[in-house]
Parts: structure tokens; C-alpha cells; sequence
């Protein structure tokens, strides 16, 4: 039973991150319409940030998954 929460924690855990690399995006595109060059520079380099983080993330937690696949499978 512990192993069906882990799991399900697993796939919240990348639906989480996949929602943040989407908000990334989304504020990546927002900051070419702004006008003030500081704001621009700002939102730009924080949006490149969260998607460098949410992406990092989603390959974490997706490289987990494969590890512990691989090693219930040997194990049976």
C-alpha cells in the first residue's frame, strides 16, 4: 500500500513541476511585451530561472521513477 502513495506522490510531484515550467513559459512570453528594459531583464532572467529549476526538477523526480522501477522489477 505504501508503494501506491509513493508512486502517487511521484506523478503529483511532476504534475506540480510541469505546471511551474508551464508558468515559466508563460511569464518568458509575457516579459517581450513590456516596454521598460529593467522590468524586461528582470522577468526574463526569472522566468529562464523557473524553468531551469521546474525542468531539473521533472528529470529528478522522472530518473527516480526509472530507478525504482528497474530495481522492484529485478527484485521479483
Amino acid at each position: 500500500m505504501y508503494a501506491v502513495f509513493w508512486w502517487l506522490r511521484q506523478i503529483g510531484l511532476i504534475l506540480a513541476a510541469c505546471f511551474f515550467l508551464a508558468f515559466g513559459v508563460h511569464i518568458l512570453i509575457a516579459s517581450y511585451r513590456l516596454k521598460d528594459p529593467y522590468s524586461f531583464i528582470m522577468a526574463f532572467f526569472a522566468s529562464n530561472l523557473i524553468i531551469l529549476i521546474s525542468a531539473t526538477l521533472i528529470l529528478g523526480f522522472v530518473i527516480r521513477m526509472i530507478r525504482v522501477r528497474r530495481a522492484t522489477r529485478d527484485d521479483t
